[in-house]
């Protein structure tokens, strides 16, 4: 069963639970009030029951069938398609999880569908339930608690990702070979929540345009301003979130140049050692191969002084190679 929750709201106050979609269109028509009805992956049968009541756009329609939009506000005559993506930070994981709710309003009802296991629908549900006052003012009293309770679980979210890039900023100068990973990870997650949170001012700015025509409450409007006041102020952290992640990635890739550059440098030290030590054992071994080869005529070979000399050069050539390589620091 994908109704949630179904209610007719009589000046505020929830009055009637009607058991299908049929009695809420009947209730309606008979009693008037207001409709909130809340979807989770409702099917094509189901939408098009509702949609055909309330007259909602087919384009508008589709879009919350099918899912995976972005958000988003679109006024068809007097009727608002909203698109929220709501979020929220997995502590076990230390990732975020993003969700997505429609929001269908119109004059004498509200229809929420959405598209993951949230449960912030149910919450602004029972908080307006308990402000009838609030409630009385219809459909908007809805939207607006419902931008209100988005933007309300994004500061966790921006808390969670901000102590993950303090957690970077450690690992960076550890030398933890995974760092560049979580980098690349937390970078996608920065991304995917500005692409969250980025339309919503022009969204509310959509709304405020509308305040005198549709004559939106002066305490929704407030409330509206409230709203938008926090996004830009989410907006502004999540932005300088990502320049951090930029620079930490620049930082990372110095960082292993530079440990590359010191193995290449110590392996280059290696080199010069060991190319040091085999030159200086090569002239000895040069001299006494030469000697070695036991022909009679060669000069020196029956010398009285012939084997001290010989001994002599294969020290002195040496010892000539030792400093030699010394005064080069290769050894």
């Amino acid at each position: 069963m994908t109704i949630i929750d179904n209610a007719v709201y009589v000046d505020g106050v929830r009055s009637v639970e009607p058991q299908n979609l049929e009695q809420t269109f009947e209730t309606l028509t008979m009693h008037g009030g207001m409709a909130w009805i809340g979807l989770y992956r409702p099917t094509q049968q189901e939408m098009a029951a509702v949609a055909s009541e309330f007259g909602l756009h087919g384009l508008a329609v589709e879009d919350a069938i099918s899912a995976h939009q972005r958000p988003k506000l679109e006024r068809y005559d007097d009727n608002l398609f909203t698109v929220l993506r709501p979020a929220r930070y997995l502590d076990e994981s230390e990732t975020v999880e993003f969700g997505e709710l429609h929001v269908f309003t119109g004059k004498n009802y509200v229809v929420t569908v959405r598209h993951a296991e949230t449960g912030g629908v149910a919450q602004v549900r029972q908080l307006l339930e308990k402000r009838p006052e609030l409630l009385a003012h219809g459909p908007e009293a809805v939207l607006y608690a419902l931008m209100d309770k988005v933007v309300d679980d994004y500061v966790p979210v921006v808390a969670g990702l901000e102590n993950d890039i303090d957690e970077i900023e450690d690992q960076l100068f550890s030398g933890d070979p995974k760092v560049s990973r979580r980098i690349y990870e937390l970078a996608r997650e920065v991304i995917q929540f500005q692409r969250a949170i980025h339309p919503l001012p022009a969204m509310m700015q959509q709304l405020r345009r509308g305040f005198e025509k549709y004559e939106v409450d002066v305490e929704l409007q407030h409330n509206l301003r409230d709203v938008e006041d926090h996004v830009e102020r989410l907006i502004s952290r999540a932005d300088s979130f990502r320049d951090l992640l930029q620079n930490a990635l620049t930082l990372d890739g110095t960082l292993t140049a530079n440990r590359q550059n010191e193995v290449s440098a110590k392996q280059n030290e290696q080199v010069k050692k060991i190319s040091s030590w085999a030159a200086i054992f090569f002239a000895p071994s040069f001299v006494a191969g030469v000697y070695g080869m036991n022909f009679d005529h060669m000069p020196e070979l029956h010398w009285y002084f012939g084997y001290p000399m010989a001994i002599g050069l294969m020290a002195g050539t040496a010892a000539l190679m030792y400093v030699i390589f010394k005064k080069k620091t290769w050894l």
